[in-house]
This record gives structure tokens, C-alpha cells and sequence, in this order.
């Protein structure tokens, strides 16, 4: 089965990179049309990892990518409990947060978290000390902002897991006398995680690429320090394309870190048993995997 799987990725993988090549090689031509050229120099140059300040913006985006990520995880476990608690409060304040956050742009709500609270003299983001390191107020903004908006996600995520797990292993840890916070932590959350997992992973690849909305904040993450090489030099086809591959090589490299932390979260489950679930050339070519855990492979 993996093999016929196999079989209809490994040809549309080939046509994509193939159809990239034309694209490239039409905008190289059109580029040389309008007598400009293409500066390899200039790609070389700014692409390399020895290029001033890159490194250090890729390292921006990382962290600010986990540490989101991290927010959202908690805010989203958070969320799905209050969705589905038996008190209508917790359940009126998750359905608000979702729905205000998963229904409002992204962008807006940086600009207005940032912005507009800033200008309404309602919450400051003043630079903070942690351990003698000094973060500035756009970097903590664009983490919170980030974490609570992936939050609202998140709590579909955790709460479609929770509800994967067999309604007969809360019973059975209810019988053991067994509270209802342990029986989240020790019985269904550990379940629920092996539905969790992969379209977590999809999450983190999404957050990595979304971290280029900080532009607007001023951040200098990935994305802004190549904006800022292109107000230097003029040169847009050659930063950006540059740009491009090392969101591609970040979100490759967490593609194959996703799949190993996915084997390994399905040892000793039917999962497991010839077939290790979706392969690296799906994850690159975007197929549906959320649908496909949830449903538990149907």
C-alpha cells in the first residue's frame, strides 16, 4: 500500500520541482528582456550564510516560531477543556476567543494588539531584562500575538484529538477514583496526542512562514532583513528568491523532524504496522493530513 502511495507522490513531486524550473527559468528570461539581468553576486552574497545579519534573523524566526508555538499549544489545550466543560462561562469565553481570533486577519490583529493599544495608552510593550538579555517590545508582541491567534487553531486541534480518544478510558479512570484533571493528564492527553501530533507539526510549519508577518512590527526577523537588502540595492528578484530558500530549507528541515517525532509517536499502534503514515514527499507537497488523523486513517 505504501508503494502505490509512493507511486503518485515520487511523479508529482518530479512535476512540481519541474514546473518551479520553468517558473524560474520563465522569470530569468523576462528579467533579461528588460536588459537588467540577473546578479548572481548579489544572490550569492546576500543568500550565504555569511552574509551580515542573516543568520541572526534566521535565528529570530526560530525562536519566535517555537516560543508561539508553545503559547498556542497551552492557550489551545486551555480553550478545548473550556469548550467542552459542563460550565457555560468557560464554555461563552472559549467560543468568544475562537471565534474572534480564527475570524479576524491575522495582520489586524498585530496591528491592533501593537498599534492601536499602544496609541490608546491601554498596554505597553516596554523592553524587558531576562537574564541580562534585553527583548525588545515588537519581539514580545509579535510572540504573544502570534501564540494567542495560533491558540484559537490550536483548541479545534486538541479538542478533536480529545474527542478521538474512547469515551470508555474517562469511565474506566473514573472508576479507578480518579480525578478529573488526572484523568486528562494521565489518561486521555497521552491518547490524544498521537491524533495531535501531525497536524501540530503542520501547525509549526505554518507558524515558521507566518513569523514574516512581523514585518509590519518592525522586527527584524527572515523575511524583513531581505526587505531591508531590497531597499538597499534595489535587487527584488535576487533577495527575495534568496529569502525563499531559507524558509524553504527551515520548514524541509522541521519536515523531516516531523516525521521522525511521528514514528515515533505511533510505536505499538496499528499505525505502526506496515505503514509509518504519511511520507516526507506528502508533507512536502501539502497533502491533507489533518483530516486524515482525525478520522484515525479513514
Amino acid at each position: 500500500m505504501r508503494s502505490l502511495r509512493d507511486r503518485g507522490i515520487r511523479p508529482a513531486l518530479l512535476a512540481g520541482c519541474f514546473l518551479m524550473v520553468l517558473v524560474l527559468a520563465g522569470c530569468a528570461r523576462h528579467v533579461t528582456r528588460a536588459s537588467t539581468g540577473f546578479d548572481w553576486g548579489v544572490f550569492l552574497a546576500d543568500a550565504s550564510p555569511f552574509s551580515q545579519g542573516l543568520l541572526s534573523a534566521v535565528y529570530l524566526t526560530v525562536v519566535i516560531a517555537v516560543l508561539s508555538q508553545a503559547i498556542g499549544v497551552g492557550l489551545g489545550v486551555f480553550s478545548a477543556l473550556g469548550k467542552m466543560s459542563r460550565f457555560w462561562l468557560f464554555r461563552l469565553i472559549a467560543n468568544f476567543y475562537i471565534w474572534f481570533f480564527r475570524g479576524t486577519p491575522l495582520v489586524v490583529q498585530l496591528g491592533f494588539f501593537y498599534y492601536g493599544v499602544g496609541a490608546a495608552q491601554l498596554w505597553g510593550w516596554d523592553p524587558l531584562t531576562i537574564f541580562g538579555v534585553t527583548i525588545p517590545g515588537a519581539i514580545q508582541a509579535g510572540i504573544v500575538i502570534l501564540g494567542v491567534n495560533e491558540g484559537a487553531y490550536m483548541a479545534e486541534i486538541i479538542r478533536a484529538g480529545i474527542m478521538a480518544v474512547d469515551p470508555g478510558q474517562t469511565e474506566a479512570a473514573k472508576s479507578l477514583g480518579m480525578t478529573y484533571g488526572q484523568t486528562m493528564r494521565r489518561i486521555v492527553l497521552p491518547q490524544a496526542a498521537r491524533v495531535i501530533i501531525p497536524p501540530l507539526g503542520n501547525e509549526f510549519n505554518n507558524m515558521l512562514k507566518t513569523t514574516s508577518l512581523l514585518f509590519i512590527l518592525g522586527v527584524i526577523e527572515t523575511y524583513n532583513h531581505y526587505v531591508n537588502n531590497v531597499a538597499l540595492n534595489y535587487q527584488p528578484f535576487e533577495e527575495y528568491l534568496g529569502c525563499a530558500l531559507w524558509f524553504l530549507l527551515m520548514t524541509t528541515i522541521w519536515g523531516f523532524v516531523q516525521a521522525r517525532i511521528e514514528r515515533r509517536f505511533a510505536r505499538g499502534t496499528t499505525v505502526n504496522t506496515g505503514d509509518n503514515g504519511p511520507g516526507f514527499s506528502a508533507r512536502l507537497l501539502g497533502r491533507n493530513l489533518e483530516g486524515r488523523n482525525a478520522l484515525g486513517g479513514h
